[in-house]
């Protein structure tokens, strides 16, 4: 497991586990997730009765052995993965489904954010997959990073640690 947890007190043993989103058509969210930024799909769960699905995606593995019970408490053992959750039946609705609110009012959710080696080759390989840019690295007050989209609209980060740490310093003395 990665990431310290608190130590002391009535939080000890805390630790960030995982962002949900809602998605439309799970196949589309799973190919971009899986074969755009390349996570991997750590578990799903098919939940017949209730007519929806969880998929747990991360960039490390893990190895449940086939054991589904084992699978499960490792994902909920680690930092930092993604579940999305799909309502059956929601891929087959013609109106477009909004599960965040982007660019509208009232804000609540912003973006997921992802680390990358180098923004312009990810971007570069964004771009021959046809995603869709919210901000490109080049754009804006804060260079070097980008925003795309997934399937539903939910805006992503993308940006470089090093860089992002620098530039956040550099802006903060404005």
């Amino acid at each position: 497991m990665s990431g310290d947890k608190t130590t002391e007190g009535p939080t000890q043993g805390f630790a960030f586990n995982h962002v949900m989103l809602r998605v439309k058509d799970a196949e589309k969210s799973l190919a971009f997730y899986t074969g755009v930024l390349g996570m991997r799909l750590l578990e799903r769960f098919m939940f017949e009765q209730g007519r929806f699905s969880l998929y747990y995606l991360g960039y490390q593995g893990y190895a449940s052995g086939g054991d589904k019970r084992a699978g499960a408490q490792a994902i909920f053992e680690r930092d930092a993965i993604l579940e999305l959750t799909h309502n059956w039946g929601t891929e087959q609705q013609a109106e477009e489904a909004v599960y965040h609110n982007g660019n509208t009012e009232p804000k609540g959710f912003g973006h997921l954010a992802i680390t990358v080696p180098d923004v312009a080759a990810a971007c570069a390989h964004f771009e021959a997959n046809g995603v869709s840019f919210v901000k490109r690295p080049d754009a804006g007050s804060m260079k070097g990073l980008a925003f795309i989209e997934d399937p539903d609209g939910y805006w992503i980060e993308i940006m470089s640690p090093y860089r992002t740490a620098e530039l956040l310093v550099e802006l903060e003395k404005t």
